[in-house]
């Protein structure tokens, strides 16, 4: 399969011909070939993009609902097609995309297609002389760059406020993960979005996204993705005074307290722990234990994580897919062994499985769990962004908000408590955007999400995204 760029409503080579290898990760087989874009690809969406601002810009809430609602209908009823794009790219469990991924696609169109009719701005009467009101304009062209690990669920959590607010958009999905990124065109087409209002180029950071952010057309950029790759496109960008917005790395605490409901807790940290192979900047990565059962929920957590069914992703009975690539498999290995170096123990994983794949050409990483590292050790200030969590133990709150906030990252927390006052004073403590009590990944669109320090700068979702995507006027 040789995929194009989506420019203009329609699909294009690459101007230069240069395409780059996409391999599926659970068996290590090229699947198709992508495009790697380059500027004057990034020139002729920027072109097809400027000649539709204008009238995307002026269209009405309701007729941007109507297309973005429709956009919503079909991915819904493509939903086993394109989870199986996703897990084929990805190495994730079908039934993880299917439950997951491909739903909230389809509810962020839904989710802005409303937003559309009923984003509103201030107005403030001065007396009874004037009134002062802040109109919101869109943007014109902006950029929006998405990650692999839930390809066309971030991809669209950005596209769709960036349309509901009336921009057009340039797009690029990972390289590692480009094929609903690419079947969306299609669906845009079939749904009637004008051409020109979303374009979508494929291709790598060096050549593709480096583009994006440095045409002086395209006035704001989105990104999910890496802490380092942030801090290069704000380096970029922040000279040109684009506005920009950087979900980035975390390294998350999970805290757990004697009196927590123990059951439910112990399932769901192994859920938060190791769901999309941990290959999520949500999952929970330090898990810090309250020593009077430390002993006991290291055990029985041993005993769930151990029981988690690893192998091919198409079976709806694998729970444990394979990791996104063989290179970040490295990664993730190097990590493990470094672990050990730090004088961690290994509790049960470590290991790359064998499966029955096709081939042993894969990324397969057993769920790890190490212990007796300390906090400023480099296995619990990095993000490994793989199955590996480390396990520690506090004695008082005190104790576990200095561990919790002993990192350089601030993106999420979860609390696991039936003491409810010490819930709510923990989370105005707790040095991270977002704090979970008793629960995990449960999302109201209507909120913002981001983080603190190094997980990034700004926020998504709701009203944070319109504002976003949209230039403040004061009349």
């Amino acid at each position: 399969m040789k995929l194009k760029n989506f420019i203009g409503g329609d699909f294009l080579e690459p101007t230069l011909g240069n395409y780059i290898e996409n391999m599926n990760p659970a068996t290590g087989k090229v699947i198709s070939l992508l495009p790697n874009s380059t500027h004057e690809d990034v020139q002729l969406a920027v072109e097809a993009a400027t000649i539709a601002k204008k009238s995307w810009a002026t269209t009405s809430g309701e007729d941007r609902f109507k297309i973005l609602n429709k956009i919503a209908d079909l991915i819904e009823s493509k939903l086993d097609e394109l989870a199986l794009a996703e897990t084929t790219d990805t190495g994730k469990p079908i039934k993880f995309s299917k439950a997951v991924d491909i739903p909230r696609a389809a509810s962020n169109f839904r989710f802005f297609a409303t937003a559309a009719m009923q984003f509103a701005s201030e107005s403030h009467a001065m007396g009874d002389y004037a009134i002062n009101y802040t109109l919101r304009q869109p943007i014109g062209v902006v950029g929006c760059i998405s990650p692999w690990n839930l390809p066309l669920y971030l991809f669209t959590w950005k596209i769709a406020p960036a349309l509901a607010a009336g921009n057009c958009v340039i797009a690029k999905p990972s390289e590692l993960s480009p094929t609903t990124a690419y079947l969306l065109g299609e669906i845009c087409n079939e749904a009637g979005l004008p051409k020109g209002v979303l374009n979508i180029l494929h291709g790598d950071g060096l050549h593709t996204g480096s583009a994006i952010v440095a045409h002086p057309d395209i006035k704001a950029i989105s990104f999910t993705g890496g802490t380092n790759t942030g801090k290069k496109i704000a380096e970029v960008a922040a000279p040109m005074f684009k506005k920009i917005s950087l979900e980035l790395g975390g390294k998350n605490p999970c805290l757990i307290f004697a009196d927590c409901e123990y059951e439910k807790t112990i399932s769901e940290v192994s859920r938060l722990a190791f769901s999309n192979q941990g290959q999520i900047c949500l999952c929970g990565s330090r898990i810090l234990i309250e020593q009077s059962i430390y002993e006991k929920f290291k055990t029985d957590l041993i005993h769930k994580v151990q029981q988690l069914n690893i192998g091919d992703p198409l079976l709806e009975a694998t729970q444990i897919g394979s990791l996104i690539s063989k290179a970040h498999q490295q990664k993730v290995m190097n990590y493990i062994q470094l672990a050990k170096e730090e004088g961690g123990v290994i509790l049960c994983g470590g290991k790359i499985p064998i499966t029955n794949s096709q081939t042993q050409n894969n990324a397969f990483i057993e769920p790890t769990i190490i212990e007796n590292l300390g906090p400023q050790c480099r296995t619990n200030q990095e993000e490994i962004f793989g199955p590996v969590i480390t396990i520690q133990s506090f004695n008082t709150d005190e104790e576990a908000i200095t561990l919790a906030n002993d990192s350089n990252y601030g993106l999420a927390a979860s609390v696991w408590t039936n003491n409810h006052n010490r819930a709510m004073q923990l989370t105005t403590k707790l040095n991270t955007g977002i704090v979970w009590i008793n629960c995990w990944l449960l999302r109201d669109l209507r909120t913002p999400f981001g983080g603190m320090k190094d997980s990034g700068v700004g926020r998504e979702g709701g009203e944070e995204a319109m504002r976003f995507f949209t230039e403040a006027k004061n009349i």
